[in-house]
């Protein structure tokens, strides 16, 4: 069997260190487990979480040039469901308008980082471009005006 990054495998724990864990894959691979990698939350004391003999889901997560292979047992688990909002918020008049009181387009879900990321984007855009149109009504943003010295 040959391992793949990314895959998720079937181990067994043969060795404990205050860095982490060495666990065998059922084709004889033997690949370590760094103790970030153990549990979700900090980990300070290994031997909380684990044992020599335990069986354990890992999932890999490289394979260096020598051969060296990198487990982890956090990123093999289920990820956790995100808690449903139980009452809806109350809206803020302007909760959906930006710095210029455009109306913004109400989010279908969840947004990505990259959507959030655009929206600040534009959101910052708005606003520059109305402290622009600002101070050049007022001839200037410092209050100096050409020709009085």
């Amino acid at each position: 069997m040959q391992i793949e990054i990314g895959s998720v495998y079937d181990g067994t724990v043969t060795g404990l260190t205050n860095f982490g864990a060495f666990v065998k894959l059922s084709d004889g691979t033997t690949g370590m487990v760094h103790i970030s990698e153990v549990a979700a939350e900090y980990v300070s004391d290994i031997s909380q979480h684990l044992s020599e003999g335990d069986e354990v889901k890992v999932k890999v997560i490289d394979i260096n040039e020598k051969g060296k292979v990198s487990l982890s047992i956090k990123k093999a688990l289920p990820e956790p469901e995100k808690p449903k909002q139980s009452k809806p918020r109350p809206q803020n008049k302007n909760a959906n308008r930006g710095w210029s009181g455009a109306r913004q387009e109400e989010p279908s879900g969840p947004m990505s980082f990259e959507e959030m990321m655009a929206k600040f984007k534009a959101q910052s855009e708005d606003k520059m471009s109305d402290l622009k149109r600002s101070s050049d009504k007022r001839g200037g943003s410092n209050g100096y005006r050409r020709g009085n010295k």
